[in-house]
Order: structure tokens, then sequence, then C-alpha cells
């Protein structure tokens, strides 16, 4: 039985994370192969990670809000299908969207989410304010200490190891610069440099014997006019989009996805379009563990990877984080959204409860700057 090493690269974007600024993830991406179109189903945490947990969207793993429902008990995660198979099965988490108040814990031996509390004493996972939220975290040298700790303390086989990074998330404040050309890649390359010093040090080991790694990231990064595609802040026209959690465009859409298995090519880019819903049915498929196929909303990679299947995957998205903006901010006009993406062409974007729509031709306007609906409806 393979082992399974998850790695969640929380808020980096897709765009900067192949970039070639970082060391290990190029090394990744050199050892397997990399999905350039890979879609979040969520611009933020806990509803995007509960899809990868689950393999299903939003409205059936039922976390649709920042911080207002728990994972649905009748669906099943990764980590009670992999203990349910007989794997050791432990994660190491480092923000209040990871608490195990959502239910992220079920099927894990050992669940680590400790955290700070925010810097008035108050509990980070009581706020809704995005910014605020991630000035509570774990940093990455932590992360990596207490899995390694873990390994070493279990030292059995089969395993199953979650370790989930969120240095990269706002105030964008490393402790220790490896790299980047700006506040944010700098957070991503500190936590690349740590990823890096684990994976080394728990090869040497024996660790990564006949292990599978995915490293993936749960949702992008606005960052108010640093990157062409940017839409967040007052002067791009967007104030209420706090780094994510609003908007349902590219920049925090398109996410990471790397799979490194000794199945697999090495080197290898996919064009294809694909979405974090397919993560749990492409890692069951990989470690040979059966699973109820026709009750997920995912379809394994793996066919795409062998034969080169060509699936043309639609991409579901959602956010009904605005909702919790109005309440608790001075943005009170802002709607709740949901989007379909089709095989990298194009995107269509509705409000919900208005008439706003919005349509972009992907091929030809990438980063999503003219609507077509708004072009054909003057």
């Amino acid at each position: 039985m393979k082992n399974l090493i998850l790695i969640s690269l929380d808020t980096v974007r897709a765009d900067v994370a192949y970039s070639g600024k970082f060391q290990t993830i190029e090394s990744l991406r050199k050892q397997g192969v990399t999905f350039l179109n890979t879609i979040s189903s969520s611009p933020f945490t806990p509803a995007s990670h509960a899809t990868v947990f689950t393999g299903v969207h939003p409205p059936r793993h039922h976390i649709r809000h920042l911080f207002k429902e728990q994972l649905n008990p009748k669906t099943k995660t990764v980590a009670q299908i992999l203990k349910k198979a007989g794997y050791k099965t432990g994660a190491v988490v480092s923000c209040p969207g990871m608490n195990k108040w959502y239910g992220f814990s079920q099927g894990f031996d050992f669940y680590d989410d400790e955290i700070p509390r925010l810097a008035d004493g108050s509990d980070p996972l009581l706020t809704v304010d995005v910014k605020k939220r991630g000035t509570a975290l774990k940093r990455a040298n932590v992360v990596v200490e207490r899995a390694y700790d873990w390994l070493k303390k279990i030292n059995a086989h089969p395993f199953f190891l979650f370790v989930h990074f969120f240095d990269a998330h706002w105030p964008y404040e490393a402790p220790e610069k490896y790299g980047g050309n700006n506040p944010y890649e700098e957070e991503v390359a500190y936590s690349d440099h740590y990823l890096g010093l684990f994976l080394k040090k728990i090869q040497k080991e024996g660790y990564l014997d006949n292990t599978s790694i995915v490293a993936f990231s749960d949702h992008g990064e606005d960052l108010d006019g640093w990157y062409p595609n940017d839409k967040g802040g007052k002067k791009l026209g967007h104030p209420e989009e706090l780094g994510h959690g609003c908007l349902l465009y590219d920049q925090t859409q398109k996410v990471v996805l790397i799979v490194k298995d000794k199945e697999f090519p090495k080197n290898k880019n996919i064009e294809q379009q694909v979405r974090l819903v397919d993560l749990l049915p492409t890692v069951t498929d990989l470690l040979n563990i059966k699973t109820s196929i026709h009750l997920l909303d995912g379809v394994s990679l793996v066919p795409i990877v062998r034969y080169k299947k060509d699936f043309q995957l639609s991409a579901y998205s959602e956010t009904f984080h605005p909702e919790e903006q109005a309440k608790t901010s001075k943005y009170k006009n802002v709607k709740n959204k949901i989007a379909f993406r089709y095989a990298n062409k194009s995107k269509s974007i509705f409000h919900l409860n208005s008439n706003i729509v919005e349509i972009y031709d992907l091929e030809n306007d990438p980063n999503e700057k003219t609507n077509l609906y708004f072009m054909g409806n003057k």
C-alpha cells in the first residue's frame, strides 16, 4: 500500500506558484504532473478544503460561509476513507478555517489545529474578517516540525499525512526571506523553503519510499493591482474584496495542483481544465482504494494522465461570503455569486438575487476584463 502526503498551500495563486521562483514547488513539478488549469469550488479556506476532503461541491458538503456551517455528516472525508483502509492518519493545520469545529478532524488519528489567539485576545474562529483572521496562524517552521514529530512517533506504514501552510495569507510579513518579488511572494517562498526542508529530511529517513505526494492550493489571492488580473480594492472597483472571498475571478479560483506518484510521468504539464473536487477520487484511484464514485461530484484524473482522456470538465464555483461581509462591514450591496468555467474557454458569473451577469471569453481575454454580457446588452 502506498503512503500519501497531502500538502495544502493555502492562498497561493497558480500563476505565482508556477512562476519558477520557488525551489520546492519546482522540484515537485519536475518529479510529477502539474495540472495548470485547476479550479477551486470556493474562494475561502473552509469551503474549498471541504470540497477537497469530500469530493463534493459546497451545496452537498454544506460549508458555504466562512463561519456558519459544519461539514455534512453524511459525507465521507478522505481521512475517513483511508483510515478504514488501514492507514494511520495525521494532520497539522495552521489557521482558524481548518479548526475541528468544522468537522475536518473526522477520520484523523491526530489533528493538530492549535493556533494563537488574535492580538486583542479574541478567538479568531469567531471573526469573519478574512484579514483579521489571517493574523492568527501556525508558521511553516512549526507545521513541519510537528508533522515530522508525528511521523517519527507512529513509525508505521501505510500513513496519510495532511500538512497545511497558511503563510501566504494576509498580512504578508514573512519572518525570514527566501525569495519573491513582493511581500506576498516572500510568504510563498517562506513556506516553500520549510516544505523543502521537511521533504528532504523525511526522504533521507525513508518516509517518501512508496509515497504519493499531492500539493494543492485552496484558493488564490487578489492583491489590489500587484498582478495584471487583480480586481480587488477601491481603485480597481471592488473594495469589498479583502484578498479573497467575494469574487470568483481566476486570480482566486485558479489554483495549484501537483501530483507525484510512481505510476505517473515526471515533469509533465496538463493543460486540460480540472477541478479541486476531482482530488479525492484521484487520490483513491492512485492508492487503489474503492470508493462510491457515483456519490461524488468529482472524477479521477488518472485517465487524463495515463490515457490522455479529454473529459471536458466544467468547473463550478460559488461564494456566499458576500452576505457575511454585508452584515459586518460597510459593503451592504455585495452579492453572493456562482460561476461556471468551461474548458478554459469561457466563464459565466451570476450575481444571485440580482440581474447582474458576467461572461468572459478566456481565450481572448484571460484577465477577465471585458464582460461580454454587458457588451451585448447595452
